[in-house]
């Protein structure tokens, strides 16, 4: 069973989420903040992230993802930017961080479902 971490400081996102992938089987976890889905990585090694950008803390989606992109212990790790966020050069800065893609919000679950099944079978 796959592992699946959400990363959003929303509670309604993190369940659409959770709602929309409870289709397929994964194990998922929930972290609220950049310096909590670091910490959630680390320890539960998920084998995908689906991370927002903006949140509260110490660190953003973009450094979270950069931090879990750069630990070897990680180096299986798939993040996908999940974000509201959609400014020119906002997708050169996804991919310097090291995200393995992006979805906009508001997003289409059925989307949604799709680009995590490709992300997983890369």
């Amino acid at each position: 069973m796959k592992t699946v971490l959400i990363v959003d400081d929303q509670p309604e996102v993190r369940e659409l989420v959770k709602v929309t992938l409870s289709i397929e089987d994964f194990n998922m976890l929930e972290a609220t903040s950049g310096d909590e889905a670091v910490r959630s990585a680390r320890v539960n090694k998920p084998d995908l992230v689906i991370m927002d950008l903006m949140m509260p803390g110490n660190i953003d989606g973009l450094q979270a993802t950069k931090l879990i992109k750069e630990d070897i212990r990680l180096s299986t790790c798939k993040v996908i930017i999940l974000t509201a966020r959609n400014q020119k050069g906002d997708e050169e800065e996804f991919v310097k961080s090291g995200a393995d893609d992006y979805f906009f919000k508001p997003f289409s679950p059925l989307e949604l479902i799709n680009k995590v099944d490709e992300i997983l079978e890369k």
